[in-house]
């Protein structure tokens, strides 16, 4: 499972942004912002420049993180069903599991393909054992009879 160092790059950039937008601090950075614009208001006698600012400001950092987090979200979301697939199919999850949230999307893509496959296999060996048994259980009572 090798990505591509934009791929790699991008995925490291939208979770440190993701996280640093959950975080306190960062809401009190933006929040302060809007003070200092609101606060600097009469000073630019609430001039269409000063509304400009905060409206495009806002705007440009909306438009950026509406991507970053969603890029996450992806990741995150098809780690987790990655993680959901393999403890359905083992009953029992193995350590190689932990920490693929981290894994790129073409890198997650890849392990739910190969999750998806063995999961198609365990079905087909499940149901030919079934069949087996009853073909198993139709000649014991013909033998019996």
């Amino acid at each position: 499972m090798q990505a591509s160092r934009t791929s790699q790059a991008f995925a490291h950039l939208a979770n440190a942004a993701s996280h640093a937008a959950g975080r306190a601090v960062t809401f009190a950075l933006a929040a302060g912002v809007v003070i200092v614009w609101a606060i600097s208001g009469p000073l630019f006698g609430f001039s269409d420049t000063w509304q400009l600012v905060i409206n495009t400001g806002t705007t440009v950092v909306t438009f950026l993180m509406v991507f970053l987090i969603q890029s996450s979200q992806n990741r995150d979301s098809a780690a987790i069903q990655v993680k959901l697939d393999e403890i359905i199919r083992n009953g029992t999850v193995g350590n190689s599991f932990i920490g693929i949230e981290h894994l790129t999307e073409e890198e997650l893509e890849e392990l739910r393909e190969k999750c998806e496959r063995r999961a198609k296999e365990a079905q087909e060996n499940a149901a030919q054992r079934h069949r087996d048994a009853r073909h198993a259980k139709r000649r014991a009572k013909h033998a019996a009879a």
